[in-house]
């Protein structure tokens, strides 16, 4: 028993070094058009954290999908967030303010575990969207 303990405390220092941060800019505008986030569509790995950083003002971040007890958020305006992620699947995103403007993004969190509801949820929010129709869609076709 011993030996494990051991070994577990050897190891859990190593999984928390191997946990990258990544960071996702809030912007009035970008390749994609008007009020995006950059990168729009990010994949990491379990454990890791996502920084939201409001390049522009008049930008906040808020979950707005996640897999069943998965990480949640809700930035205020002109104000950074982070997330950390440990649960596997698809996340999305929002800007409250810009979210008529499809100003949303996408986490995919190691296997879309997720996928089959997160795909009936893009229908369903496109649908909100009053310009910029089909950007939520495009992103979710990256989601593998």
């Amino acid at each position: 028993m011993k030996k494990v303990l051991l070994i577990l405390s050897l190891l859990l220092p190593a999984f928390s070094i191997m946990a990258a941060e990544h960071e996702v800019k809030m912007l009035n505008g970008g390749p994609e058009g008007a009020m995006v986030f950059s990168p729009a569509y990010l994949k990491i790995n379990v454990g890791d954290t996502v920084k939201f950083v409001p390049t522009d003002i008049g930008h906040n971040s808020e979950s707005i999908f996640s897999p069943d007890g998965g990480a949640s958020w809700k930035g205020e305006l002109n104000k950074p967030v982070s997330a950390t992620f440990d649960k596997e699947g698809v996340y999305a995103y929002q800007c409250t303010p810009h979210a008529i403007m499809a100003m949303v993004g996408i986490i995919q969190v190691g296997d879309a575990s997720n996928k089959d509801d997160f795909m009936k949820y893009v229908d369903t929010k496109e649908g909100e969207f009053a310009i910029n129709k089909g950007r939520f869609k495009t992103y979710a076709e990256q989601v593998k």
